[in-house]
């Protein structure tokens, strides 16, 4: 009869789904070992790769983010009525000219390092001497230390320094890279829409990771910009009260800094120090440690956090590890852009992938476990209240909890 073969076809159709299904979660454990193997390859190759076109991948990447941060402006400007071309002009105009403005403060910051570093060249050969002769005395060998001293030369410095960002035609190209992929990147922003909904049907989970990556870097960047500003401006403005030379290069360093997690704060906090005790001695030292670390904690341990939100939802020894990584596979700007970077990793082998989502809490996503844990805590507290009560015996466990080993 026709329903017994076609309850039969059922039943065949839905034994080879269960057949395909069940086998999923130890398809691969014969050969888990090569796939992890295969997998730290793949990935070495990547990141050896991307080290070798650093130059380019980092300033495009820039560009991206800057990208993603104005496109809502852009967005808006073109709901008032203004034609998408003037808008996306009118943005990326505005953000070359911020740009440039940040490229002038940056040069003048290193002229007046330039200029600084020489004046105090024999207090801090003094100094180094000083700190060789201290180690001598607790036992420690002091000679790599006296020969550094000896050998000390501001020039040298001023010259890694200069290295380190670049030279002014190393700049300028990279000015222009970031301009050219702004402009193009900008004009293309303009179909992502209707592109994101012709994937919809097809790739959900992949347009819902876009859409939330894109969001949560615009909040981390926007954030930290403004943040990063304030905390500049209070740390230069304390700097000047406290006599501290080239306190207008440390403020700037300070803002450059507040886009480094979890490290900045010591890069940004050490120069300082050095030239506020060669300047003001000790009191001058601790005044210094005593402002930034205010700001420092206010900023970036109570406002940041709360303003930010789940954005960025990395663990502390992801975010530590990922400033470490991108420094070294693209350089002092991979260490700025550490965030985003590594969000843009964990949304291509994480969010956009069913099977892996799991592992969100495992990297930071600590939401739903930070719900869990409360709730745990909260039975906790009501059976120690109500064994304190009477109401539990001493021995019994409160639900949910195992019961203790008597062994």
């Amino acid at each position: 009869m026709w329903w017994t073969r076609r309850r039969s076809a059922n039943e065949a159709s839905a034994a080879r789904a269960a057949d395909e299904t069940i086998p999923l979660e130890s398809e691969g454990r014969e050969h888990r070992n090569a796939f992890l193997l295969a997998g730290l390859g793949g990935a070495v190759l990547a990141a050896f790769g991307i080290a070798a076109i650093g130059s380019i991948f980092a300033p495009v990447f820039f560009a991206l983010v800057l990208t993603i941060c104005v496109h809502p402006l852009r967005v808006a400007l073109e709901q008032r009525g203004i034609p998408r071309g003037l808008a996306t002009g009118s943005v990326i105009t505005t953000v070359f000219l911020l740009l440039l403005a940040f490229g002038y403060a940056a040069l003048v910051a290193f002229g007046q390092f330039a200029d600084l570093l020489p004046q105090y060249a024999p207090q801090l050969q003094s100094a180094a001497e000083a700190f060789a002769v201290w180690l001598e005395t607790i036992g420690i060998s002091a000679q790599p230390v006296a020969d550094a001293a000896a050998e000390f030369d501001p020039l040298a410095i001023v010259g890694f320094v200069g290295e380190l960002f670049g030279s002014l035609t190393g700049l300028i190209s990279v000015l222009v890279i970031i301009f050219t992929m702004l402009l193009l990147m900008a004009m293309d922003a303009a179909f992502l829409p209707t592109l994101l909904r012709q994937m919809q049907p097809y790739r959900p989970l992949a347009v819902r990771a876009l859409s939330d990556l894109a969001a949560n870097v615009r909040r981390y960047m926007v954030v930290t910009t403004l943040l990063g500003i304030a905390q500049g401006l209070i740390n230069w403005f304390a700097l000047v009260l406290l006599g501290v030379p080239g306190a207008f290069i440390w403020g700037l360093l300070s803002f450059l800094c507040s886009f480094i997690p979890n490290v900045g704060y010591f890069i940004a906090i050490i120069p300082p120090i050095v030239f506020g005790a060669l300047e003001g001695g000790w009191p001058t030292v601790i005044a210094i440690i005593v402002v930034y670390g205010i700001v420092n904690a206010g900023v970036q341990s109570v406002v940041q956090p709360r303003v930010v939100g789940n954005a960025v939802a990395l663990s502390q020894s992801i975010t530590f590890f990922s400033v470490l990584f991108w420094a070294i596979v693209i350089g002092p700007i991979g260490a700025i852009l550490a965030i985003p970077l590594t969000l843009l990793v964990r949304m291509l082998l994480v969010d956009s992938h069913p099977s892996m989502l799991w592992m969100r809490p495992v990297l930071g996503d600590l939401g739903e476990t930070k719900v869990i844990m409360a709730e745990s805590d909260a039975e906790l507290k009501a059976a120690r209240r109500a064994r304190k009560a009477g109401q539990l015996p001493a021995g019994q466990p409160p639900a949910g909890q195992p019961p203790a080993d008597e062994g």
